[in-house]
């Protein structure tokens, strides 16, 4: 699941991506608010995290112009404010939730998952394909010979594959989705892991192989 998180304090910034990505969320950071509405039309996520005073756009202007274009994104608006007056109008201009600061770890995530469940509560927990089955909520993957759980980015990466089945996926695709734009990591990382997943197939015996298409990209086909 991949979240967009607007927070202009980087320090606190980098302590909630994280947070965020050890609890298998991929995170892009943006640090201003034209940012915000930038990403937002360049990339699909799954959920906005979003301070509310922050440089160039603040993060109620920002709010109003996402719903104002039509864009039904979960959000979870973050602020050292906590008069009722500033959480009113940040649930009036389309937030999804409110959470003041400080807060709590586990109280940041529980919110985040309330918000994004709520958005993807249609959606099955368990994506099939040939006799592979991974399941979203658990991180677990398995045929009928077995199963084992999967990590972070094996899981994301996984994910899109089972999603799009005999559809090419990039390596730069897989680079923006999970390790984010700004990541210092190469592009082979992607191979790397590719390879880690491809293990844990043979291992459970399954029918499904990750092809590889030279300068194109990756593609899960049944055998």
């Amino acid at each position: 699941m991949r979240l967009l998180l607007a927070e202009d304090e980087k320090e606190l910034s980098n302590a909630l991506m994280e947070i965020l990505k050890h609890s298998h969320y991929s995170v892009d950071a943006v640090y201003n608010g034209e940012d915000v509405l930038t990403y937002l039309e360049s990339e699909n996520y799954d959920g906005l995290i979003l301070d509310i005073m922050m440089p160039k756009m603040d993060g109620i202007t920002v709010l109003k112009k996402i719903r104002k274009h039509g864009n039904t994104i979960p959000v979870l608006i973050l602020t050292a404010k906590s008069d009722v007056d500033d959480r009113v109008l940040g649930l009036d201009s389309g937030a999804d939730d409110y959470l003041s600061k400080p807060f709590a770890a586990k109280e940041l995530l529980a919110r985040v998952r309330a918000i994004t469940r709520r958005r993807n509560e249609a959606v099955c927990a368990v994506l099939t394909f040939g006799n592979l089955s991974l399941n979203c909520t658990n991180f677990e993957l398995s045929t009928e010979s077995g199963s084992c759980h999967l990590p972070n980015k094996e899981f994301q990466m996984l994910e899109m594959l089972i999603a799009n089945p005999g559809h090419l996926i990039s390596t730069e695709r897989f680079m923006e989705k999970i390790w984010g734009f700004d990541s210092e990591a190469e592009l082979n990382v992607v191979w790397v892991y590719i390879s880690y997943i491809r293990k844990k197939l043979s291992a459970l015996g399954a029918n499904v192989q990750i092809k590889a298409t030279r300068n194109q990209g990756y593609s899960l086909e049944e055998l």
